[in-house]
């Protein structure tokens, strides 16, 4: 194995508005956080290279708008990706209840026999005490969804790193067993270049 080889991935997170999906990533990419709050508007991509398994991988993660008109235009940056966060906030349980819509856009946009795109889900705010979701709850849907769950706080760094790496691992898995048919056309962020992902079916 070439150890020397970097992996290029595309990961995006979606869910509710306000559930700390920009802090999260923000957290694990510059380990920096905030108490401003600002809505994001589209989307925002930030990188970061980790060596998952032995293989040194550079995640390009897109951090979308969780406003419902920015619903739209999943399917667009879904395009090329790789895998999906899916975040709530746990003092929220509408942002519990909406993970299955935002999981059911990103399965609408995947051909058919990709059914193991990699997702995981993040209970986001655990340093909070107003909580509204419990663990079981959370655990017992992701459970059902075969997705991995992790309790998260990214205002404290609490299991950030874990999770992403998590989802880094899968997905770099999908690809080395070329599973990654559900891949398309994505946008280099180079020189306004445009390049192909070869698709496997």
């Amino acid at each position: 194995m070439n150890t020397n080889k970097t992996v290029d991935l595309k990961i995006i997170i979606l869910g509710s508005l306000g559930v700390g999906k920009t802090s999260l990533l923000n957290r694990y990419v510059n380990n920096r956080f905030t108490e401003e709050y600002r809505t994001t508007l589209g989307a925002c991509i930030l990188t970061k290279q980790i060596r998952v398994d032995n293989m040194l991988v550079k995640l390009q993660i897109w951090d979308t708008g969780g406003q419902e008109r920015f619903k739209s235009l999943v399917p667009s940056y879904s395009k090329g990706s790789d895998g999906c966060v899916l975040a709530f906030d746990v003092t929220d349980q509408d942002s519990f209840y909406a993970l299955e819509g935002w999981r059911e856009e990103i399965l609408r946009n995947i051909p058919s026999g990709c059914e193991d795109y990699p997702f995981i889900v993040l209970g986001n705010k655990i340093d909070l005490t107003d909580r509204q979701v419990a663990s079981d709850e959370a655990e017992a849907w992701c459970k059902a969804q075969n997705i991995p769950y992790f309790e998260v706080s990214a205002k404290q760094g609490i299991n950030v790193g874990h999770a992403f790496e998590n989802i880094a691992r899968n997905a770099r898995l999908q690809d080395a067993e070329g599973k990654d048919c559900y891949l398309t056309k994505s946008i280099s962020l180079g020189e306004n270049k445009k390049s192909e992902r070869q698709k496997c079916c």
